[in-house]
């Protein structure tokens, strides 16, 4: 199955958007999106391990949807800050949020990112195996960026540890990894950044900036043809499809396109009208504007 779907639903800039504006009493935007979408990227354990009754909340409030799956980027201690080696601690710290959600049938992915600076070394193979190990009751995936991963040992790697590859865009710089559609593993997964090249690597650029951007649907087909794919490798059985272009829920614009690009000939998907109203070019005769409440 494939999943379309965004990086993160709490944006105060979605205001009007993506969610109605006033909000109205007892709003839930996480249930609001779910009903839009398949799959919500988790942003907020990236930063910190969330607490397991966060966790229960985030899967009671998508109940609705039976085919939602959330996946979850991996805390930072594990990716980026790689001084020191962590702690058992550390690491309970991490599972106490994925446990409800995997038990609860709802974690499709935990996604394990590296920065562009982590690059193909010897340590940093041990580094990543280490992760790897610490995390192998999850469903996997590894987003690296710098292209010297692009190796068939690491590739042939991360399938035999059944580790899905993360096929990413982003804007295009000396040794970034460029487009792709590799399947590793059972879980296959495509995310989307944008490609703001003026605001990408700008040092006093905020992530507004960064992530300012929105797909034609003549730059997204090449993604929906590499995740169909994907989809039909024969290792994999489920494909995320995740867009993180957030500002002023363009992420969600995109991800509305894109689902309506894979299932193109069936029913258009819904949407949030005020979301096509911001977008008509790129949402009309694509999407149905249907308020589903929250």
């Amino acid at each position: 199955m494939i999943r379309v779907g965004t990086a993160g639903w709490d944006y105060n800039d979605w205001a009007g958007i993506v969610y109605p504006a006033p909000k109205p009493k007892g709003f839930d935007p996480l249930r609001y999106l779910s009903r839009y979408l398949d799959t919500i990227e988790v942003n907020s354990t990236f930063y910190r391990p969330a607490a397991a009754t966060s966790a229960r909340s985030w899967v009671e409030r998508v109940d609705e949807n039976a085919d939602f799956r959330f996946t979850a980027k991996l805390w930072k201690r594990f990716t980026h800050e790689r001084e020191t080696a962590w702690t058992p601690e550390e690491v309970g710290a991490v599972r106490d949020a994925f446990d409800p959600m995997a038990e609860a049938g709802k974690l499709g992915a935990v996604l394990v990112q590296f920065p562009w600076s982590f690059r193909n070394t010897e340590e940093n193979e041990e580094w990543l195996r280490d992760v790897m190990g610490a995390f192998k009751e999850y469903p996997l995936v590894v987003e690296v960026r710098h292209d010297s991963w692009l190796s068939a040992a690491f590739l042939h790697e991360l399938s035999e540890a059944g580790v899905g590859f993360v096929n990413i865009d982003q804007p295009q710089f000396a040794d970034s990894v460029g487009p792709t559609a590799i399947a590793t593993g059972p879980v296959g997964y495509v995310r989307v950044h944008g490609r703001n090249y003026h605001d990408w690597w700008r040092k006093d650029a905020g992530v507004e900036a960064r992530y300012d951007y929105l797909y034609s649907a003549d730059e997204l087909r090449p993604w929906v043809e590499r995740t169909e794919e994907i989809a039909q490798a024969p290792e994999t059985e489920n494909v995320f499809v995740v867009t993180n272009n957030h500002y002023h829920g363009q992420a969600v614009a995109n991800a509305l396109m894109a689902k309506s690009m894979l299932e193109e000939g069936g029913p258009e998907p819904p949407a949030p009208p005020s979301l096509v109203e911001r977008y008509p070019e790129a949402l009309e005769g694509r999407v149905r504007p249907v308020a589903l409440g929250g």
